[in-house]
C-alpha cells in the first residue's frame, strides 16, 4: 500500500470520520424533516391562490372557512415539524460534541508531551462545529435545494414569473459565491491570528507572576496587541466585505420580490394569469429565496466552522487513540534501560545517548551531572511521559510502551522538577483524582511524611490548594507532589529534585521516604546531589552531555570523582543553594562522608 493510501485510510478512520458516519442517520432525518416543512410551507401561497381564484369570484364562505382550517393545520404540522428538527439538530451536536471531546482531550495531553502548542484550540474548534449544528445556518442548508420546487411551481404559475424567479435565484448565488472568494482568505488569516492572540494571553495568565515581577507586563502586552491587532484588521476587512455584499443581496432580494409583484400585475391585466398567481408567486418566490438570504447572512459562521472543522480532521489524522493494551501482571519494579537516545521533536542533536543501566526492587539510583545533561529527560523517559528515539526502557522485562497506560500509572510514582497539582482539595491530588478510601490516601500521606504538615493547614486534607496550587508554598506543594508520587505503592519511583524547595524539616521527611520506600521494595530513581539524598543511594549515575559518564556503586562513583577532582578542583559547576538543580560535587564527596 502506498503511503498516500495509507494516509487516507488512516484519515478514514479517525473518531471524526466515524462519529460523522453515526449521525448520517440523523442527517437523513433532519433532510426528510426538512421535506416535510417545506411541503408544509405551500399552504401559504396554496390558500392565497384559492382565496383569489375562489373565494372572492363565488363568494362561497364555507370554502373560506374550509381553506382556512386546512391552511391553520397545515402550519401547525409546520411549527411542530420545525421545532422537531430544531430538537434533533441540538441533541446531534451535543452528541458529537460528547463523543469526540473526551478523544480531543486526551489527544491533546499526548500531543503537548511531543511539543505540540495548541492547547484547548480543538477543544474551540469542536464547540464552533457545535454552535453550527444547532444555528439557522446549517438548517438552511437544508432547505436550500428544497428551493427548486418552489421555483418549479412559480414556472406552473407562469413562465415569465418562472424566468423573473430563476433569474434571481442565480443572481444571489453569484453574490455568495463572491463572498466566499473575498472573504476566504481574510477569514484563515483572522482566524489563525485570533488562535496565536489567545495563546499568548493563555501565556501571560499562567507566568502572571513573572511577568508582575519582572517588569513584563506592558512588553509582552504590545506583542499581544500585535497579533491581536492583525486579527481584529482581517476580521473587520472580512466583516465590511460580507457586510456590503449582504446588504446588495437583500437589496435585491426585496427588489425582486416586489418586482415579481410588478410582473404578476402586468399578467393579470394583460389577462394572461390571474390575481391569485399574482399573489401566490411572490409568496413562492419569498420561500424560495429565503434559505439564501440565510446563508449568505451566516456565511462567516459557516467559514469559520468549514476552517475548524479542517483542523479536527488533521488533528486526530495526526494524534490516533492509543492502542489498547493488553493488562498484564503487576509488576515488581525490575527497570532495565538499554541503549536508550532521545532527540527533542524537530531537534538535530540527541539529548541522550546509548545511556544503559539496570535497577532492582529495593534499590536507589541517583542520577547526577551539570546542567542540561539529559537528568530530566531520562526521568521522563522511564515514566513513559517520552518515548525512546532508538532503544528501549523495559519494566520487569516488557516495553514501556506495551503496558496500558493507566496500568502503568499506578505502578509509577514521579515527582517533576516543576510540582504542578491541580484544582482541587489535598485529597484529590494525593489520590490521583481518583475515588478511593481515605485510609489510601492517609497512608500515602504517612508514606511521604506529610501528614502533620497536611494537618496543619486550615481544612486538612479537604484544604482547597487553588489553580496550579497557588495558596501553597514551594515546599508544601513538593511534599503534597511527593505524598502523589508514593499513593498505591508504585514499584518505579522517580524524583526530579525531590528537594529544590524543602527545608531541614523537608530534607528530613525526604530522606525517611526513601528508607521507607527502599524497605517497600521500590525501585527508586533520584535527580539530585544533596548529601541526605545521596546517603540513601545505592548506585550513582553520572550524565555528561546526555551520555553516562560514570555508572556503579555509591562507594566506587565517589571514589573516582575524587581521583577525578584533585586539589580539591571540581569536576561540575557550583550552584547557589536555592537553584532548583544544586549541582555541586562537593556535596558529593561530603555525602559519601555522611553516610
Amino acid at each position: 500500500m502506498s503511503p498516500a493510501a495509507r494516509s487516507q485510510r488512516r484519515a478514514s478512520n479517525t473518531e471524526l470520520h466515524q462519529a460523522v458516519r453515526q449521525i448520517k442517520s440523523v442527517l437523513l432525518v433532519t433532510g426528510l424533516f426538512s421535506l416535510a416543512i417545506n411541503v408544509m410551507m405551500l399552504a401559504s401561497p396554496i390558500y392565497m391562490l384559492q382565496v383569489y381564484d375562489r373565494v372572492l369570484t363565488t363568494g362561497k364562505i364555507e370554502t373560506l372557512i374550509l381553506l382556512s382550517v386546512l391552511m391553520a393545520a397545515a402550519l401547525g404540522v409546520f411549527g411542530l415539524l420545525d421545532a422537531l428538527r430544531g430538537v434533533v439538530g441540538s441533541r446531534m451536536a451535543i452528541w458529537l460534541t460528547a463523543r469526540l471531546s473526551p478523544v480531543l482531550l486526551l489527544g491533546g495531553v499526548r500531543a503537548r508531551l511531543l511539543g505540540d502548542s495548541a492547547g484547548t484550540q480543538p477543544l474551540r474548534d469542536l464547540a464552533q462545529c457545535q454552535s453550527f449544528l444547532s444555528s439557522q445556518v446549517f438548517v438552511a442548508l437544508f432547505d436550500a435545494p428544497l428551493a427548486i420546487a418552489f421555483l418549479v411551481l412559480i414556472w406552473l404559475l407562469h413562465p415569465a414569473l418562472g424566468m423573473f424567479a430563476t433569474g434571481s435565484a442565480l443572481f444571489l448565488v453569484i453574490v455568495g459565491t463572491v463572498n466566499e472568494l473575498v472573504t476566504r482568505s481574510g477569514t484563515r488569516i483572522a482566524n489563525n491570528a485570533q488562535i496565536a492572540a489567545l495563546q499568548n494571553a493563555d501565556m501571560m495568565f499562567r507566568n502572571a507572576e513573572v511577568v508582575r515581577a519582572m517588569g513584563m507586563m506592558n512588553d509582552l502586552a504590545r506583542r499581544w496587541s500585535q497579533i491581536n491587532d492583525s486579527y481584529l484588521r482581517n476580521s473587520m476587512t472580512v466583516g465590511e466585505r460580507t457586510a456590503a455584499l449582504l446588504g446588495f443581496a437583500k437589496f435585491a432580494r426585496y427588489l425582486v420580490q416586489s418586482g415579481t409583484l410588478g410582473l404578476g400585475a402586468y399578467l393579470v391585466v394583460t389577462g394572461k394569469t390571474t390575481g391569485g398567481s399574482m399573489i401566490a408567486s411572490s409568496i413562492l418566490l419569498g420561500r424560495m429565496l429565503g434559505p439564501v438570504e440565510h446563508i449568505l447572512g451566516g456565511w462567516r459562521t459557516i467559514s469559520a466552522t468549514r476552517i475548524a472543522y479542517g483542523r479536527l480532521k488533521a488533528r486526530l489524522q495526526d494524534i490516533p487513540p492509543e492502542m489498547q493494551r493488553t493488562r498484564l501482571p503487576r509488576p515488581y519494579g525490575h527497570l532495565t534501560v538499554e541503549k536508550v537516545s532521545y532527540i527533542q521533536p524537530g531537534g538535530k542533536d540527541p539529548v541522550l545517548t546509548n545511556v544503559s543501566f539496570r535497577m532492582t526492587p529495593g534499590e536507589a539510583l541517583a542520577v547526577i551531572g551539570p546542567s542540561a545533561s539529559g537528568k530530566s529527560t531520562l526521568c521522563r523517559l522511564l515514566s513513559g511521559v517520552l518515548v525512546p528515539a532508538d532503544g528501549v526502557v523495559r519494566l520487569d522485562g516488557t516495553d514501556l510502551q506495551h503496558w496500558r497506560n493507566d496500568q502503568l500509572g499506578s505502578v509509577i510514582g514521579y515527582l517533576p522538577q516543576d510540582v504542578e497539582l491541580f484544582s482541587g482539595s489535598i485529597r484529590d491530588n494525593i489520590a490521583r483524582m481518583k475515588e478511593v478510601d481515605d485510609a489510601d490516601v492517609v497512608q500515602a500521606a504517612m508514606m511521604a511524611h506529610a501528614h502533620e504538615l497536611i494537618q496543619r493547614l486550615p481544612q486538612g486534607y479537604e484544604t482547597l490548594i487553588g489553580e496550579l496550587g497557588t495558596r501553597l508554598s514551594g515546599g508544601q506543594r513538593q511534599r503534597i507532589g511527593l505524598a502523589r508520587a508514593v499513593f498505591g505503592n508504585p514499584k518505579l519511583v522517580i524524583l526530579d529534585e525531590p528537594n529544590a524547595n524543602l527545608d531541614q524539616a523537608g530534607e528530613n521527611a525526604l530522606a525517611a521516604t526513601l528508607r521507607d520506600l527502599k524497605l517497600a521494595g521500590a525501585a527508586i530513581l533520584i535527580v539530585g546531589h544533596r548529601p541526605s539524598t545521596l546517603a540513601q543511594a545505592d548506585k550513582l549515575l553520572l550524565l555528561k552531555d546526555g551520555k553516562v559518564e560514570l555508572y556503579g556503586s555509591r562507594e566506587e562513583v565517589l571514589g573516582r570523582l575524587r581521583i577525578a577532582a584533585p586539589d580539591g578542583q571540581r569536576v561540575l559547576p557550583v550552584k547557589a543553594e536555592g537553584d532548583a538543580s544544586p549541582e555541586d560535587p562537593q556535596d558529593v564527596l561530603d555525602a559519601s562522608e555522611a553516610s
